[in-house]
């Protein structure tokens, strides 16, 4: 059984969509079942792995969650981290574990993309010619590292 239902990764698509129509910025959903390392350093590799750092504004965040050791963590591009306030990604990471807390991994997730997205709305509003640039799905790393 995958770890989200086929509706729960359309609403989480479709959150990252409309968070990114009032944006320049990217989001991007990354998922592990483990993380032996410590996840922020592994959401530091896979953003550089799905090619976030080469945004045009360098304003790409990531979620990067792994499961079934329960860790993950959110992390923005330089663009993005030069103007949220220091504790932005500690307060996101706070607001998505209360959802995680009941077991409510997709509402966490959108959590943390809708106040991602308010964020990167405020600093980085659309541009004329902004294209999507990343992709809006989950990416499963489990699944890619085996390709």
């Amino acid at each position: 059984m995958s770890l989200f239902s086929d509706i729960e990764q359309e609403k989480i698509a479709n959150a990252i969509a409309d968070a990114e129509k009032a944006t320049s910025g990217e989001i991007r959903i990354a998922i592990d079942k483990h993380c032996e390392a410590d996840p922020y350093e592994k959401a530091i590799e896979y953003f550089v792995k799905l090619d976030m750092d080469k945004t045009a504004r360098r304003n790409g965040v990531l979620i990067y969650l792994a499961h079934v050791d329960r860790k993950f963590a959110v992390i923005g591009d330089i663009g993005i981290n030069q103007l949220v306030p220091d504790d932005f990604w500690e307060t996101t990471k706070i607001a998505m574990t209360a959802h995680f807390a009941k077991g409510n991994l997709a509402d966490g997730i959108i959590a943390g993309v809708t106040l991602a997205g308010e964020k990167l709305a405020l600093f980085f509003p659309p541009q004329k010619g902004d294209i999507n640039e990343l992709p809006n799905d989950i990416v499963f790393m489990d699944r890619q590292e085996n390709k």
